[in-house]
């Protein structure tokens, strides 16, 4: 028999870890290769980890809600044949435990004969009735944590079982207590203070219902709160005469989808023209930290996009002024369907420079969206209407229905003012107004 190390694997240059948040297998489970062992994610998005084995799951080294490294080992599986290889993670260097326990270590004194007993502790696990992954034996033995301490603790993992962070709060709660002159079992078995449990949100009505937010609303919620507290926003509205576009698009989409495969939408028009204004206006192409502003290089455009559990999240599209408008659609629909069919990888979400929002899409004639920081620019196409409007000809002015729609600008006003953030929207509106009707698709 011998043991494979499923690590969990890089998801992209920018992304250096992800929080378990889920296992699909537990230990004995039979699993196939490619199969899904459990489901991660970053900030944004969330991921499978497969086997790249066939065998048995002997051993998580991690339990759900914990954050864990690239290239850290996060399951033992076994596989049948070969040579029993090592695992780095059956021994976890006291080292490593230190710097996990540390922080909830008091500063107490203790007597020189408590000191001396408690590095002569140690406890042999294997009589525990419980699942203990190796970590969690190392910070117990570490802590000087005994078999029926153990045994006490209630787990949150699967069926019960204790947690890295378990064992962590165990042994927080309990070193929190006074230090006092005690022999050593008193150490090794103290009254653990009860933890104090947040209430529930109590209905006010009978027929109302209390429903949490999951993670990724959480996530959604803390980025809006703390971009509108980090920037001052600001909007600049303008209305854009679209109807030259309309009129290329009802002619040529259906020609495109025949011969690219593609549908063709407004997004990569859209999209084509903010990377244009971008070029010309360097100075919304920036992000800011701290009291440094720092100008981007490439035009990443981020494309704001709604799951259908109802949240919303930003793939992006690198180089976008890189791309012809054949390139743009692939993309545009690339990422588009990925995000509905949750297949986003986590690098689609990195890197954005500028973002666009399509509030039209629901109806909307214009919006005012908050920043995607520490971005400073974000700007929200808002639906395209059939409007009345004056037209100027040599002949004189009349009334007329052309296609209109707005775009609102928000921009950061800490470093972005009245002047760049009205002129660049302005950019945009002029290179869809000039679109050439007699464009080559």
């Amino acid at each position: 028999m011998a043991r494979f190390e499923l690590k969990l694997p890089k998801m992209g240059e920018s992304v250096a870890e992800a929080t378990i948040t889920n296992w699909l297998k537990e230990v004995g489970d039979r699993i196939e290769a490619d199969e899904a062992v459990l489901e991660i994610a970053t900030d944004k998005v969330d991921s499978e980890v497969p086997s790249e084995v066939s065998g048995i799951l002997v051993e998580q080294l991690f339990g759900k809600d914990d954050l864990v490294q690239v290239g850290q080992t996060i399951a033992i599986i076994e596989t049948e044949g070969g040579e029993r290889v090592s695992i780095v993670n059956e021994a976890v260097a006291p080292e490593v435990i230190a710097e996990l326990t540390k922080a909830v270590k008091p500063e107490v004194s203790v007597t020189q004969e408590n000191d001396a007993s408690l590095k002569d502790f140690s406890a042999d696990y294997s009589e525990s009735e419980k699942f203990l992954s190796p970590l969690v034996k190392n910070i117990a033995k570490e802590e000087g944590v005994s078999v029926a301490e153990l045994a006490a603790i209630s787990g949150t993992g699967k069926e019960g079982r204790v947690t890295k962070n378990d064992i962590l709060d165990y042994v927080k709660n309990r070193t929190s207590q006074p230090a006092v002159a005690a022999p050593v079992a008193a150490v090794q078995k103290p009254v653990v203070a009860p933890v104090a449990q947040k209430a529930a949100p109590v209905s006010v009505s009978g027929g109302d219902e209390i429903i949490e937010m999951d993670r990724m609303r959480k996530l959604i919620a803390g980025y809006m709160v703390a971009s509108v507290q980090t920037s001052a926003h600001v909007q600049s509205f303008i209305e854009v005469d679209v109807t030259n576009i309309v009129k290329w698009r009802e002619k040529n989409k259906n020609t495109f989808e025949k011969r690219e495969g593609e549908k063709l939408t407004y997004t990569p028009i859209f999209m084509e023209a903010v990377a244009k204004a971008l070029k010309d206006y360097p100075g919304m192409n920036i992000s800011v930290d701290g009291d440094y502003i720092i100008k981007k290089k490439n035009i990443n455009l981020g494309m704001a996009a709604s799951l259908p559990n109802g949240n919303l999240i930003v793939p992006v599209i690198k180089n976008a002024d890189q791309l012809n408008l054949v390139g743009m659609a692939k993309a545009v629909n690339d990422l588009g369907g990925r995000a509905k069919a949750g297949k986003l990888k986590p690098d689609d979400t990195q890197g954005g420079t500028y973002t666009v929002t399509n509030v039209g899409t629901f109806g909307s004639v214009f919006g005012t969206p908050i920043l995607n920081q520490p971005q400073v620019g974000i700007l929200a196409l808002g639906a395209i209407r059939k409007m009345p409007a004056v037209i100027e000809t040599p002949d004189g002015d009349f009334i007329g229905i052309r296609q209109k729609m707005f775009l609102s600008h928000s921009y950061d006003h800490r470093v972005v003012d009245g002047a760049l953030g009205g002129s660049f929207v302005k950019r945009v509106a002029e290179y869809l107004e000039a679109f050439d009707v007699n464009r080559d698709v």
